[in-house]
């Protein structure tokens, strides 16, 4: 059956039903629409306040003067494809620009991949400190949720547990990716590396967000240039025992770079070396806190090889702070964030005896394949251009580790006995 029109409104139908003849519309009235813009802005506010906010704006832009910087000073922006490669950076509001004299940093919403972990979990503290919106993404493998427990009943924290080797989309400002398992028990099981990566840059490129991939000084494999500066590029078995955490922070590297060349997206790189403090797994591999639970259980430090193998150790807090001063700066990187201060495994040993047990014994075993004889950063270029270098020297922050050790350790009777011993 064919359809008809059928004209709403019970004036039409009558008029057209006892004229006999055919229908003929109202004539317009002329300037109708306007009457009826007047009728729907006195109905509905919204339209009075847009047009309000609009004037203002248009008035503000228009009765203020842009400052322009002298000809002996800088710019005070940097471009978003032209990064400043000398001076020291200054403090930035967001993803770009100096924050204006007088006025307070806009608060910021973070992304923190692998923010229920042992660095992820201090650096969150400081950005929630610091009044920031963050966002904590984390499976909880090597995460805790005790390590971020205390912002739970902060509105402007919020945690998902996800893993980033699945996409994700959230709209933040910046990201920072630490998400991956950073110790031999865990890492050669999960593709976070190269997978997760490559997630969190598609993330990045869509919403427009500022990020800093977290890699590591395992990228120089077992180092042929003592100390290693970051324009070395690397002594690396690929198809060692090791390899595929080596192999996977160079692709993540790689990957980041051609998004900042292909995307025009914003990349910060930073190169990690050995970090510790508390929230540090408990019996990950790590010589740190291998030895540190080793002494507090009373067991022997195992040491492999001769020991002579050297390692440079930077307290979480430094670490921190100079991921946080990256992210801020104008340059790209990479950057060696480490300490320069260097011991042997059998000097860090002794360092752990003096602090837990002068007693406690050190026992030697074969060293594992792939093994690197020395590492130290040549941090250089995080002082000149980041204006960062660290502070806590390894005697000063090892305690502040024991005594977290201590706690989960043996809980409530590790903090008794601690309290005995400060009293004796």
């Amino acid at each position: 059956m064919a359809s008809e029109l059928t004209y709403r409104g019970g004036s039409a139908a009558t008029g057209s039903a006892s004229n006999g003849g055919e229908y003929s519309p109202k004539p317009s009235k002329p300037l109708s629409w306007l009457s009826r813009a007047a009728r729907y802005a006195a109905a509905e506010h919204r339209p009075v306040f847009a047009l309000a906010g609009m004037l203002f704006a248009a008035a503000l832009f228009t009765f203020s003067s842009p400052s322009t910087p002298s000809p002996s000073e800088p710019a005070a922006s940097v471009g978003f494809n032209h990064l400043a490669v000398a001076g020291h950076p200054s403090f930035h509001e967001s993803v770009g620009g100096k924050v204006p004299l007088g006025l307070r940093r806009r608060a910021l919403r973070v992304l923190v991949t692998g923010g229920a972990g042992f660095v992820g979990s201090h650096l969150v503290d400081r950005l929630v400190e610091r009044g920031d919106s963050v966002i904590v993404v984390d499976n909880f493998f090597t995460g805790r949720k005790g390590n971020v427990a205390h912002h739970l009943q902060n509105p402007r924290f919020e945690v998902i547990r996800h893993d980033v080797v699945e996409p994700i989309l959230l709209e933040v400002d910046q990201i920072y990716h630490l998400a991956c398992p950073a110790s031999p028990v865990h890492y050669k099981w999960h593709k976070t590396n190269v997978v997760g990566t490559l997630n969190m840059l598609g993330l990045a490129k869509r919403i427009g967000a500022r990020f800093l991939l977290t890699s590591t000084s395992e990228v120089y494999g077992d180092p042929l240039q003592h100390p290693q500066v970051e324009t070395y590029w690397g002594n690396v078995n690929p198809i060692g025992v090791r390899s595929c955490y080596d192999e996977g922070k160079r692709t993540a590297e790689t990957l980041t770079m051609d998004y900042h060349r292909g995307a025009n997206l914003e990349v910060r790189i930073a190169r990690i070396f050995n970090t510790y403090g508390p929230r540090m797994c408990i019996d990950d591999g790590r010589v740190v806190s291998n030895f540190v639970a080793q002494a507090l259980r009373k067991e022997p430090l195992t040491v492999y090889g001769d020991g002579k193998q050297t390692r440079s150790f930077q307290y979480v807090s430094d670490l921190v702070e100079g991921l946080m001063k990256l992210m801020e700066g104008d340059h790209i990187g990479p950057f060696n964030l480490g300490n320069p201060g260097e011991f042997t495994m059998l000097e860090l040993a002794k360092v752990v005896q003096d602090t837990i047990d002068p007693d406690a014994r050190i026992e030697f075993r074969p060293n594992t394949a792939d093994d690197p004889h020395k590492r130290k950063p040549d941090i250089s270029r995080a002082k000149e251009l980041l204006g960062w270098e660290p502070k806590v020297p390894l005697r000063e922050g090892l305690p502040r580790m024991v005594t977290d050790f201590r706690k989960r350790i043996f809980g409530d009777q590790g903090e008794s006995t601690e309290a005995a011993g400060g009293l004796s």
